[in-house]
């Protein structure tokens, strides 16, 4: 321990409090300094919690997913520590700990709910082993960090190695599903899976399933000429009506069947996604149907709510073990005579069902599908980062009737590569146009999108302007606007100053 370690709490709240004064945000400062004063504060901190530390990584949907996983437990009855604000590296941990910890040190939580950036999962397991380390997918993002995504998968595995309880991965990405054979499971440590329907495989694709326009349409070209219908999962599933579901189905409808999708079926999901609609689910779980609606948006989330429910699983099987053989036939006072709060008994107590409330009412985070409301219209934000994201985007968010802007910046958070956006398909906004493009690498997108002869009305790469122009033109129209990480702060700032947005650590 740091010969200062006492003094941490104090001075970091003190580096938080200048810092968000003075640049209204700077989720990640603070915990800058302090992993430089006192290295082993992170390890220390979280040391405390009885029922430890679920770790959260993967390409697409970390920051929902983690919130599902912290708002169910917390729906469940737990004391839960979570980095609400996307900041996923180890020192944006470190300065959302110093958000929560007492002047002594003390943080009051039962257990942490972590996301963490693919590369810095890799820093954190070496200060810290997760209990609990749910793994959602590998695609191409930020090649000028991560390179291709088998390197991304490496990284991950590290993680998987670290974890010293339960492993959740995601059955139906073939290099996440391959991390099982890292575990450690002569030491007990435990694999769950969280997986799709047949029916809904085409509709979440894998990295290698991905086809760039000209395939698509070239498909398309090919099932006109030969009068064939490709798309079967499409129309035979009448419960996918979540947008245009013909767009949905592009994604991924030509998808050849892979020894990937053959090994899949041999692996029983603990959770598994059976069928998708607005804003509703059915989750299969030991072997019974449970439907549900939900107040995320994006078919996307939805997979995501089956990876959080599977977690969460995990997370009240170990409870039940740890706590429900000491609840007959004792008192509170000896219950609180061993450390055993009665809130920990009534977690363990938890039911399928009772998990299935929870994750309905999960509501967006930040960025990820948050409404704002703009002088009566509602403006929608949906962060895009990578190929696979913006295409489900674009698929779960019909495009008629509202107007549609797509922001790109290029900074560190965002890759520096944009040469992602021409994996794309953006030819479901032919029909509407997009309204405003802006951000630093603006001209870099309009020009993707006259290739797949979308129309583009303005382009604008000053972003704050461009936000304020987009949102009071129209009034009382619904908006949709695409954006790259730091394009969403920066435009969630913009609409802070003309309205009411709420504080997500980050400063308005």
């Amino acid at each position: 321990m740091a010969w200062n370690s006492f003094a941490t709490p104090l001075i970091g709240k003190a580096v938080r409090a200048a810092s968000r004064l003075a640049h209204g945000g700077g989720s990640a400062f603070p915990g800058k300094i302090v992993e430089q004063i006192d290295p082993q504060f992170l390890a220390r901190t979280l040391q405390q919690l009885p029922l430890g530390v679920v770790l959260v990584s993967g390409t697409n949907g970390k920051t929902t997913t983690t919130r599902m996983v912290a708002s169910m437990l917390e729906s469940l009855g737990l004391k839960v520590f979570t980095n609400p604000t996307g900041s996923n590296f180890t020192r944006g941990v470190v300065s959302s700990l110093l958000a929560e910890v007492s002047l002594g040190g003390k943080l009051d939580a039962d257990i942490a709910v972590l996301e963490l950036d693919e590369a810095y999962a890799v820093h954190f397991v070496k200060q810290v082993q997760p209990d609990y380390c749910l793994l959602l997918n590998v695609m191409r993002d930020q090649l000028d960090r991560f390179g291709e995504i088998d390197n991304t998968a490496k990284l991950l595995s590290k993680a998987v190695e670290a974890t010293t309880g339960t492993v959740v991965l995601n059955r139906e990405d073939p290099r996440i599903a391959r991390l099982a054979d890292v575990t450690h499971t002569e030491d007990g440590v435990e694999v769950r899976y969280f997986g799709l329907d047949k029916s809904l495989r085409s509709f979440f694709p894998s990295d290698d399933d991905m086809r760039t326009t000209v395939d698509t349409e070239s498909a398309a070209d090919t099932e006109a000429s030969v009068g064939i219908d490709l798309s079967e999962s499409a129309e035979s599933d009448e419960n996918i009506e979540i947008g245009d579901a013909s767009a949905i189905a592009k994604t991924g409808e030509h998808a050849e069947k892979s020894e990937n999708a053959e090994s899949a079926e041999q692996l029983q999901a603990d959770v598994t996604l059976l069928a998708v609609g607005d804003h509703r689910a059915s989750f299969g779980i030991d072997g019974e149907t449970y439907e549900t609606g939900v107040k995320l948006e994006g078919v996307y989330n939805l997979y995501n709510a089956a990876a959080a429910l599977a977690a969460v699983r995990a997370v009240v099987a170990d409870a039940q073990a740890m706590f429900l053989p000491f609840e007959e036939n004792v008192t509170d006072e000896l219950l609180r005579q061993v450390g055993i709060s009665q809130r920990m008994i009534d977690f363990a107590r938890s039911t399928t069902q009772s998990m299935i409330d929870a994750a309905a009412e999960v509501t967006p985070a930040f960025g990820r599908g948050e409404v704002i409301d703009v002088n009566g219209s509602p403006v929608e934000l949906l962060l895009v980062k990578n190929p696979m994201g913006f295409r489900l985007s674009l698929a779960s968010f019909a495009p008629e009737g509202c107007d549609t802007m797509i922001a790109i910046n290029d900074e560190y958070a965002d890759g520096r590569d944009m040469s992602w956006l021409w994996d794309v398909d953006f030819s479901s906004l032919r029909g509407t146009g997009v309204s405003m493009v802006s951000g630093v690498r603006a001209w870099d997108m309009a020009l993707r999108l006259e290739y797949d002869q979308v129309p583009v009305n303005s382009v604008n790469t000053e972003l704050e302007e461009a936000v304020s122009t987009f949102v009071n033109a129209n009034p009382g129209t619904p908006k949709h606007i695409y954006c790259t990480y730091t394009a969403m702060l920066k435009t969630r700032a913009a609409l802070g100053r003309i309205a009411e947005v709420a504080d997500a650590g980050v400063g308005k």
